[in-house]
Formats: C-alpha cells, sequence, structure tokens
C-alpha cells in the first residue's frame, strides 16, 4: 500500500512558476513508476508526465514538453513537477500517480496502469 500527498499547487499568473511536490510512505517508492496527471473542470483526467522507477527515463505530453520536468528523490520517496511558463489552459487539479513495476526503465502512461492516486492539488493560472 502506497499512500501519496501533493502539495505545492496555488494560483499563479501566466508565465510563472511552481514546482508541485508529491510525497509517498512506504519504503518502496523505488519500485513505483511514478506519474503526473491532470483534470480540468468538465474534462477527463490528462496525461501530463511520466519517471521510470529509477528515474532515469521520463515521458512528458505534448502540451507541457519543454515547461514541465518530472524528476524524482528516491532517498526521499518524493516525485515532483517542475512547471515553467505556465498558462492559463494549465489550471486544474494535479494528481500524482504510482505505479509497481519489476523493470527499472518501465513508464506508465496510462491511467489504468497506475494503482494509487493522490488526493489532488489545485493549480490555477491566471491571464
Amino acid at each position: 500500500q502506497v499512500q501519496l500527498v501533493e502539495s505545492g499547487g496555488g494560483l499563479v499568473q501566466a508565465g510563472g512558476s511552481l514546482r508541485l511536490s508529491c510525497a509517498a510512505s512506504g519504503r518502496t517508492f523505488s519500485t513505483y513508476a511514478m506519474g503526473w496527471f491532470r483534470q480540468a473542470p468538465g474534462k477527463e483526467r490528462e496525461f501530463v508526465a511520466a519517471i521510470s522507477r529509477s528515474g532515469s527515463m521520463n515521458n512528458h505530453a505534448d502540451s507541457v514538453k519543454g515547461r514541465f520536468t518530472i524528476f524524482r528523490d528516491n532517498a526521499k520517496n518524493t516525485v515532483y513537477l517542475q512547471m515553467n511558463s505556465l498558462k492559463p489552459e494549465d489550471t486544474a487539479v494535479y494528481y500524482c500517480a504510482a505505479g509497481r513495476t519489476g523493470e527499472a526503465l518501465r513508464l506508465y502512461i496510462l491511467r489504468s496502469e497506475y494503482e494509487y492516486w493522490g488526493q489532488g492539488t489545485q493549480v490555477t493560472v491566471s491571464s
């Protein structure tokens, strides 16, 4: 069982930056591939970024590529999402997710591949 707690959301002006954190409980964090998803009002939850359990592989959605960066610190049981050059269309609730894998370089892109989810943190970007 893994519990995930996101933090770092808030209100920011367009062009600004935020760093989201997701702290995981337990001693098996390094056995999980991690991901970030977001859900805007009235829309489906969508993939934002994913990182392998080793941290050496990552993938970002085209809509955030070049602006957002996912990274992790296994010693701190934490995954991060650095968000730069924020746009109003980035406004959403951001969720982190964990999916167990036996492969160090495995990435998960689909929601169904993740077993555990955080409660979400609101990010609002004003124009």
